[in-house]
This record gives structure tokens, C-alpha cells and sequence, in this order.
């Protein structure tokens, strides 16, 4: 299960507003807001992809500027990925196979720089454990 801490911002003229649709709201926890327009919920997910669309569904609210997550908590996922880490050959195999052309390699460490984070968190959810 994964759990994250979102920051919603709206403008202090629609905060009620906005507050009542999070908290009406069945893809989210709402937690707290102040005056200038900041919420702080929490979405959970069985994986990021799952997270990402309750995400979305939050950023769909009307009046909803930003939900910017802040911080994300996942043991079992945690767990999973350091075996996997653990178990493995600190270089991967085929990063010492000369008969691999280099441009055939997929790096997958740039977050900011994909298009497609939706299909990229599907995959990273895949990932043989």
C-alpha cells in the first residue's frame, strides 16, 4: 500500500469550496487547510498508478490550481525493490555486455524529463520482485 501526502492550493475566494469537494471526495483523506489557500490531504494506492489517477481526479476539482505531492510512503513496495536491489549485481549485466549497442539501453532515472509518467509507473509497478 502506498500512502502520499499531497498539498492542494486554491485561492482563499474558493477555499470552502474546495475544501468541501476534497472532503466529499472518495479518492483522497482530507486533513487541514489555512487561510491563504493550502490543503493537505492523502491519497493511498496498491501502486503509483493507482495513486496518479486519484491524483488526476484531485487536480480535476473545479477551482483546484496545483496538488503537488510531498512526500510518498510505500514498505512493501520499499521492501520489493531493495530485494531485488540487494540480490542483484551492483552493475547490470548488460551495461558490461560489449555486444549491446548503447542506444538500445533504456535509462528510466529522469522523472521530469517523461512524457508519459503514467505508462512509465505502470511498468516501475511491473517490476519483477
Amino acid at each position: 500500500m502506498n500512502i502520499s501526502s499531497i498539498v492542494v492550493q486554491t485561492v482563499p475566494k474558493y477555499l470552502n469550496e474546495v475544501v468541501q469537494s476534497l472532503k466529499d471526495c472518495e479518492a483522497c483523506d482530507y486533513h487541514m487547510h489555512d487561510e491563504k489557500g493550502r490543503v493537505i490531504i492523502t491519497i493511498e494506492g496498491e501502486g503509483v498508478a493507482e495513486e496518479l489517477e486519484k491524483l488526476r481526479i484531485v487536480e480535476a476539482i473545479p477551482h483546484v490550481i496545483a496538488a503537488d505531492m510531498q512526500m510518498a510512503y510505500s514498505e512493501e513496495e520499499l521492501d520489493a525493490h531493495m530485494k531485488v536491489i540487494n540480490s542483484g549485481d551492483a552493475v547490470p549485466k548488460m551495461l558490461n555486455d560489449d555486444s549491446i549497442d548503447a542506444r538500445n539501453i533504456s535509462y528510466n532515472g529522469d522523472l521530469k524529463k517523461r512524457d508519459d509518467l503514467t505508462t512509465f509507473t505502470k511498468k516501475f509497478d511491473q517490476t519483477k520482485r
